[in-house]
């Protein structure tokens, strides 16, 4: 079934009218024309069934049917460190696939990118397209949140209350992720922390567990920033239930 993202109010209207991009995504991309049916996503949830009903020049108008409320989940937060290239956007990709809901890059003293605002602005709108297109091909219903670059400290500070912090340690051996997971407790919202190429320096390290978190391990192998971030999704996912 073809899939098309929109934000759509609420209460959701009868018909959707689609101008600009999505209307040439629409026709020039999905080739759909009129009495197509496809599957309409809002990005927090909700998935309609819907059929285009009208297309011309400026517009595509699609009318909306029967719709499906995605079941709660875990919210799992990534906050990555900025790693180079474009590392980050396989973890935004592969880490929508692996369920996570929101990811905050964050600058740390041992990452080589550093983004003034008005690129650290466009990096973040060129990002929030990855992951709206990864949850659509990967068929989830909601769209994970990517906030814009900040400081370490201050991303982690700003975490919604009763969220336990794991922090990615390689120096870490006594606490498997998977231990320190399970007595988060089911439905605890979980912030892993991962550090970007060198990982992350031991005074970020001292300072985060100040702030309550926990320093866990994946185990004996070292993994690449972008390597971790996603086996550590991989392993949540599993113990929760969604994934094998």
């Amino acid at each position: 079934m073809v899939r098309l993202f929109v934000p759509i109010a609420e209460p959701a209207p009868d018909t959707l009218v689609l101008t600009g991009e999505r209307r040439h995504y629409v026709v020039h991309v999905l080739r759909l024309g009129e009495g197509d049916a496809l599957e309409v996503f809002d990005g927090k949830g909700r998935a309609f069934e819907a059929k285009v009903t009208g297309v011309d020049a400026e517009e595509v108008r699609v009318s909306l049917g029967a719709s499906r409320q995605a079941p709660p989940r875990r919210a799992v937060s990534v906050v990555q460190g900025l790693p180079k290239g474009d590392k980050l956007e396989w973890v935004l990709q592969k880490g929508t696939e692996l369920g996570a809901a929101a990811f905050l890059p964050v600058d740390t003293l041992r990452s080589v990118v550093k983004l003034e605002p008005k690129r650290a602005q466009e990096r973040t709108q060129r990002w929030t397209k990855i992951v709206e297109e990864a949850a659509r091909q990967c068929r989830r219903d909601d769209v994970p949140r990517v906030e814009v670059p900040s400081a370490l400290g201050d991303a982690v500070r700003a975490l919604a209350r009763g969220t336990v912090v794991l922090v990615l340690d390689e120096e870490e051996s006594a606490v498997p992720l998977g231990e320190a997971f399970r007595a988060a407790g089911a439905g605890t919202p979980i912030a892993l922390v991962v550090g970007p190429e060198g990982g992350l320096a031991r005074e970020e390290v001292e300072a985060l567990k100040a702030q309550g978190a926990r320093p866990v391990t994946l185990g004996a192998r070292i993994l690449r920033t972008e390597t971790a971030a996603l086996a550590a999704l991989a392993v949540m996912m599993h113990l929760d239930g969604e994934l094998g």
